[in-house]
């Protein structure tokens, strides 16, 4: 019996191993490559790449065996990510945050010794405005209200022109409110979006996803890539004499990857521009704070289109604002908004409804987005150690900028325009020919061939201008000016270093 019982449950192990073999045989085939959505496919997202992919596995090299690379660290120059490059957060935020977080803080007799009076101020004014004064629970959809009044006074503080806290939206970072637009907008390859070319590859890969058509302008590097309204009209048209119905224009000021900062006239012209061609200015302000020129100043589209006498019935504008950014480099708290003006009620119900449908954004960066947008003021407790830290990070900006612009131009066969804004350097390559043939027999894009033998040369992580598109025979690479401005030296020794022998390996 015993026997019996045995061989019983061996058939029966035997049945479901077999069985379940079976199941995820079936399940490993149920979705393929080739089944997947085709525009996930078609998406790119370079600087989140192949070669970070490299970088990656270069690291945890070094960690496993040091002395294993000619490098003691990978440089991630490749990202707007000021934190993980040592960027220390702005005190006054952290501590609003803090605070919010774990509101008992401010029942402690120890708090006021510990804490800024005004920043336990406002985080009792925060809690106030949260329902249940929890930052662990859901909110409106388009944010909580109270915050949302904030972000609208800072705008209007910036422009000198009312906002409308109802007209705004936060989000989690600027991406996800790129991507609601982007669905809003496309409804099939027939519909296009004008985009710079270079362009920061969010807006590539969203238009990919959502099945729309990226109609590229190019900007012009011989002018410190200049927006040209000749090229962009030329492209719209072009694009309409194929069917394409072009719904919206994409600006980003300051630029990405490209650094320039548009004089006011250039903006007058553009949204002159999306007036009279019934399209939606899509404007990208994320770098607001980041300028380092003395002659050029950020103005929102916003500013200038009502400077010019536009209002809600002239022109739908969408700014993007980040806490990702400026001075405060909060890449992982995700918090941002979008304000838009000039749409329908009919339309704002249903921004509203794709909004609603991923509930809210976190608490904690909507608490960032309205500190950012409404910081500390002269006379507050806060104020001038906040302002200590904000200029003292921007100066170390434009100093870094300046640094590596001027070794990108002292190296043979590089050229490099001035770095007005943002948070980074695209130098133009002019590389041997015989760069090129090698690339090209190893079918990779000749600068992503120079990205890679520059990573595994000096661990210094950069992105191919490839991935961010560039006129057809010209290569680029863009670089942050973000690692600690001590460290700067020693990146441009690496990188020359690197690039001399490259040239001289491969000298025409």
């Amino acid at each position: 019996m015993r026997r019996f019982v045995t061989e019983r449950v061996k058939n029966l192990l035997r049945t479901t191993n077999s069985l379940s073999s079976s199941l995820n045989m079936s399940s490993s085939s149920a979705v393929t490559v080739d089944s997947i959505n085709p525009k996930v496919l078609k998406c790119e997202y370079a600087v989140r790449g192949e070669i970070v992919t490299q970088a990656q596995r270069l690291q945890q090299e070094l960690q496993q065996k040091p002395g294993s690379h000619p490098f003691d660290e990978i440089l991630y120059c490749n990202i707007g990510n000021p934190q993980s490059l040592g960027q220390k957060p702005i005190t006054y935020f952290r501590e609003v945050l803090a605070l919010c977080d774990h509101p008992p803080l401010l029942d402690l007799s120890e708090t006021e010794a510990l804490f800024s009076a005004d920043a336990i101020q406002r985080a009792w004014n925060i809690l106030d405005q949260i329902p249940g004064r929890a930052t662990g629970a859901y909110s409106h959809s388009q944010g909580v209200q109270g915050l949302r009044d904030s972000i609208a006074a800072g705008i209007a503080a910036r422009d000198g022109f009312p906002a409308d806290p109802n007209d705004i939206f936060l989000t989690d970072g600027a991406s996800p409110a790129v991507h609601m637009m982007m669905q809003l907008l496309i409804r099939s390859d027939k519909d296009g979006i004008l985009c710079p070319i270079p362009q920061y590859p969010l807006y590539s890969a969203s238009i990919a996803l959502h099945g729309g058509t990226l109609v590229p302008y190019y900007l012009d590097e011989a002018t410190g890539w200049g927006l040209e309204i000749s090229d962009v009209k030329k492209q719209l048209e072009d694009a309409r004499s194929k069917g394409i119905t072009v719904r919206a224009l994409v600006v980003i000021n300051p630029g990405n990857p490209t650094g320039q900062v548009l004089a006011e006239d250039n903006q007058r012209a553009v949204a002159e521009f999306c007036k009279n061609e019934n399209l939606v200015l899509l404007a990208d302000e994320v770098y607001q704070e980041n300028v380092y020129v003395e002659d050029k100043k950020f103005h929102s589209f916003k500013k200038i289109a009502r400077s010019m006498g536009y209002g809600e019935k002239d022109i739908s504008l969408v700014s993007f604002q980040s806490v990702s950014k400026g001075y405060y480099g909060e890449c992982g708290k995700r918090g941002g908004y979008m304000e838009i003006t000039g749409f329908g009620a009919d339309v704002r119900e249903q921004i509203y409804k794709v909004a609603s449908v991923n509930l809210c954004s976190n608490i904690s960066g909507q608490v960032l987005a309205s500190l950012v947008m409404n910081p500390p003021k002269v006379g507050d407790e806060s104020y001038e150690s906040f302002l200590a830290e904000k200029d003292g990070i921007l100066s170390s900006m434009a100093r870094r900028a300046k640094m590596l612009e001027d070794a990108f131009n002292s190296l043979e066969g590089v050229t490099c325009n001035k770095a007005e804004g943002a948070m980074y350097l695209f130098p133009r390559l002019h590389l041997p020919k015989k760069a090129i043939e090698v690339a090209e027999a190893a079918k990779t894009a000749p600068d992503a061939f120079y990205a890679r033998r520059l990573l595994e040369a000096t661990g210094i992580v950069v992105v191919p201008g490839s991935g961010f598109g560039q006129v057809p025979g010209t290569w680029h690479i863009r670089c942050t000016i973000l690692p600690p401005e001590e460290k700067i030296p020693a990146v441009i020794s690496r990188l020359t270093a690197f690039h001399q022998a490259f040239m001289a390996e491969f000298h025409d």
